[in-house]
């Protein structure tokens, strides 16, 4: 049975439709009301939150941490620079395509990689013999989408430091980690919290 996500108290009252779906064992809405018309068009000419929370997340921490991810993943990491992202795709030993997700450097030594498929023990496999620590924060963290052109707006209201955070970039600020990224194809921001801070973001 789908479990709820720390988001769940806002978006089923808000969820009209009773339309969900399973993703990575949690209980995700389909669409808030019958008609997605309002939603589309709210995100393309205004903003929309989005709980992301399912998404896999993964800290690796550690003096081979950037190795590791430069041999697993379609990007160089050891260039990417403190407070970047960078999107790319996760490979095997042959260079197949596994997944696509995000790396994010967010000290000296430590990353958070966000993927769609859950790759700890992968992971881990890769990481025997390294210098790198691996800790699966899916559960623990919770994620919000904030797309859309008006969502600078948005969250410059509550953070007025994401007004100039550039693209593919990422902030901590107030017990949240804000990056500049979203796959809406649209300006939009990505925000973490513990997942007990969850519905207080929302309420902000």
């Amino acid at each position: 049975m789908a479990r709820p996500s720390p988001f769940h108290a806002r978006t089923s009252a808000a969820c009209h439709s009773w339309a969900w779906k399973e993703w990575s064992g949690y209980a995700a809405v389909r669409a808030y009301d019958l008609h997605t018309e309002a939603e589309y068009f709210g995100v393309r000419h205004a903003a929309g939150m989005i709980d992301v929370s399912p998404l896999y997340k993964y800290d690796l921490h550690g003096p081979d941490a950037a190795a590791l991810l430069a041999y697993l993943f379609s990007r160089d990491i050891g260039r990417l620079g403190l407070g970047r992202a960078t999107y790319g795709c996760l490979l095997d030993e042959r260079g197949k395509v596994l997944d696509d997700g995000t790396i994010s450097r967010l000290g000296p030594e430590q990353f958070r990689l966000t993927s769609s498929e859950p790759w700890r023990g992968w992971l881990v496999e890769h990481a025997a013999g390294r210098r790198v620590e691996v800790t699966d924060e899916s559960d623990a963290v919770a994620a919000l989408a904030v797309q859309g052109p008006s969502a600078r707006a948005v969250l410059s209201a509550v953070w007025p430091s994401v007004a100039k955070l550039g693209f593919f970039r990422v902030i901590d600020v107030d017990g949240a980690r804000v990056g500049r990224t979203g796959y809406t194809g649209d300006l939009g921001y990505e925000i973490w919290v513990r997942a007990g801070d969850a519905v207080a973001l929302w309420d902000r």
